[in-house]
């Protein structure tokens, strides 16, 4: 008899190893074949071949066939429950995962140490430190808190969780403490944003005899980047050089020392860098090509990709979708055309991520109808995708087709993150869809998976906010269960100057200003109140106090594409080789304003305490206005077009009104974008519904 199992059981090893083979390698055809001989030799119920089955299925991305054969096993073990929520969130999908790590532990079946470091892996992920607290409270109890895997996973959860103090805390009970530890912890600091301590633990590291690795070594450089510390970076960089440390062959540690260089501004040394390497791979190529498109040098960033194209290297979704977000930033949409073409001719050019990119270009660039059409003819969303579109709706003031696209999503069994959530507010926010923003911030609280942050709360700030409710906005920021931020009052105080509500806005801005005294934000936004109300003194005085701080706000400036070039214009600028005529053609529509419509400058909006005469002048030479001025002067104003202007800050008033008259007796169509939304200006009207 046991001469007789002897093949069987053989057989059923080789099939066992030939679907660890399968999941490995991905593959799936192979895989189906190892599947059907199993069942053809009667191992249908086998739990050993079944478990792997799972694991092959879920590697291949097919988590429904593994989901089917888990459901149709008649005997399960740690392994089986484990397989199956690794492959869910190997997929993407975290919350499966939690909800059937509950199912087995209410099963009364036992985790193991990687079910248990699965778990914490996906409450990260969800940020979810609640749930991450009780599974924690299992572990305690059943001694796995002290396995390394476990610990390290729990650090790593509280890290991702934003829980520092708690990562901490795990850290220093962990009765093993090898280099993933230390990495997890320095990660942890850097995530969180405190990279002065990433850099005190790096330290502490070295003094506990740690060899960092290539993860330790991007991590702190990543750290320095983030704090624009380039003595420490280049300390570090030094260190390694001086170690022997093949820099230029790791490339991980090149692209981080490239990227800590453009942060830093050194575009000269990331530039060193980069030609050091050897054999560069995409992401040198990528770090160097958005450091040169964030200075503004877009001309040298596009070359550099060209040369990348030209050196045979196989552009990755990453660098497709950076650049694409490059493009969408600067509203670059020849530029944008151009990649979307190239992307379609690439494989990398049909991830989602790319598709995702392709669609916030247009929107961004204001060409919704494309933007539309590519979201409809996408083969796969994900949650970025639709809330990509909800965020286009939102920014182009159409808030109702967000709320129709956020309910149609959910009814896709697609469950909306913390970031679908802010989008569908800051859409009823700006459309002034008052009840409807209430409801979802309700639906957002009582969400099991999803907490408000301080982001949510102050989308709703602004809601109250527009609508004059300031008292109720005031009352939701103090008893919110979050601390308060720079942002949530800047929002309630821009709400103040909407409504004139100067009382409110003076207390309001000293808490601005006890927050954070050294943002020349804060400042501007003081003296505006008190210019508007007309105390001058007061006005006067806060910008003092600004300037002997040394304080300066960002400039504003706006651009205008034309015959695929750029052109930047700045507040009073007259550096524009064609600047007379642009002042000649904005004159000759001001005079055609005044006369069909009686249009008069707001000058309420020059803030500053100087004649009538003067204010107007200052109005007359805001960037915005001689961008469309240098558009007027390309293709006229006699045929019906469309003039896309972009602009860093948010529009003034009076530039607002002027456009509006100007689309009335021009036959042309404006789209602005400013810092916070579009608008379309069209026979005297615009799409905000001077609700901005």
């Amino acid at each position: 008899m046991i001469r007789l199992l002897f093949p069987i059981w053989s057989g059923r090893q080789r099939l066992a190893n030939l679907l660890r083979y399968c999941s490995k390698n991905s593959l799936l055809d192979q895989g189906i074949q190892v599947h059907a001989a199993s069942l053809r030799m009667g191992f249908d119920f086998d739990l050993m071949l079944s478990n792997d089955l799972i694991d092959m299925y879920s590697k291949c991305g097919l988590m429904d066939t593994a989901s089917l054969v888990f459901d149709r096993m008649t005997e399960r073990n740690v392994v089986s429950w484990t397989a199956l929520m690794c492959g869910h969130l190997q997929n993407g999908n975290a919350r499966a995962t939690l909800s059937l790590f509950f199912q087995m532990v209410f099963s009364c079946l036992k985790p193991n140490e990687y079910t248990f470091s699965t778990n914490f892996k996906a409450c990260g992920i969800l940020n979810v430190p609640e749930i991450g607290m009780k599974i924690h409270g299992m572990c305690v109890l059943t001694g796995f808190e002290t396995v390394p895997v476990v610990g390290n996973s729990i650090v790593d959860m509280y890290s991702k969780c934003g829980r520092i103090n708690e990562a901490v805390m795990m850290f220093t009970v962990l009765p093993v403490k090898n280099l993933r530890s230390w990495n997890t912890m320095l990660a942890g600091y850097t995530l969180a944003g405190q990279g002065e301590k990433a850099l005190l633990w790096f330290h502490r590291m070295l003094e506990n005899g740690e060899i960092p690795d290539e993860y330790t070594l991007t991590t702190v450089l990543k750290a320095c980047s983030r704090l624009g510390k380039i003595r420490e970076g280049s300390m570090i960089h030094g260190f390694l050089i001086t170690c022997g440390f093949p820099c230029s062959g790791k490339a991980a540690i090149a692209g981080s020392l490239i990227d800590l260089y453009v942060k830093c501004g050194n575009l000269v040394e990331a530039q060193r860098v980069f030609n050091q390497i050897g054999e560069k791979n995409v992401i040198s190529w990528s770090a160097l090509i958005l450091g040169y498109a964030q200075e503004g040098n877009l001309a040298e960033a596009i070359e550099l990709f060209k040369q990348l194209q030209n050196n045979s290297k196989q552009v990755d979704g990453f660098v497709l979708s950076s650049m694409m977000g490059v493009f969408a930033d600067f509203a670059l949409v020849e530029q944008g055309k151009q990649m979307h073409a190239y992307a379609v001719k690439v494989p990398s050019g049909s991830e989602i991520s790319v598709s995702n990119s392709i669609v916030d270009m247009y929107l961004k660039c204001g060409l919704l109808d494309e933007a539309e059409r590519l979201f409809n003819e996408m083969p796969a969303r994900n949650v970025v995708s639709w809330t990509v579109m909800i965020t286009g709706y939102g920014k182009h003031g159409i808030g109702r087709e967000a709320i129709r696209l956020f309910n149609q999503m959910q009814s896709n069994n697609i469950e909306p993150d913390g970031v679908t959530y802010l989008a569908t507010l800051s859409a009823c926010s700006h459309s002034g869809l008052i009840k409807e923003g209430e409801e979802y911030f309700s639906q957002l609280c009582r969400n099991r998976w999803v907490k408000p942050g301080i982001e949510h709360y102050a989308c709703m700030v602004d809601l109250l906010g527009r609508d004059g409710r300031l008292k109720e906005a005031k009352d939701l920021i103090e008893n919110m269960p979050l601390k308060p931020n720079v942002g949530i009052w800047q929002t309630l105080l821009s709400a103040c100057r909407v409504h004139g509500n100067l009382q409110l806005g003076k207390e309001v801005g000293q808490n601005l200003l006890t927050l954070d005294g050294e943002n020349p934000v804060n400042y501007v936004m003081i003296s505006n109140i008190y210019a508007e109300a007309g105390y001058w003194k007061e006005y006067e005085q806060v910008r003092e106090r600004a300037k002997a701080k040394g304080l300066r706000k960002e400039a504003g400036r706006s651009w205008v594409e034309i015959d695929k070039v750029v052109h930047f214009f700045y507040g009073g600028d007259d550096t524009h080789p064609m600047i007379d005529k642009i002042h000649q053609v904005l004159k000759e529509m001001e005079r055609r304003m005044k006369e069909e419509m009686g249009y008069v400058h707001g000058v309420k909006f020059a803030l500053r305490d100087i004649d009538e005469e003067s204010k107007v002048e200052s109005l007359r030479v805001h960037s915005e206005k001689l961008a469309i001025g240098l558009a007027l002067c390309h293709g006229g104003w006699d045929e019906a077009r469309v003039i896309r202007v972009f602009k860093n800050l948010r529009i003034c008033g009076d530039c607002h009104d002027f456009i509006k008259c100007l689309s009335k007796i021009v036959k042309v169509v404006f789209v602005v974008r400013d810092a916070n939304r579009f608008h379309q200006f069209k026979d005297g009207l615009c799409s905000c519904r001077d609700y901005w």
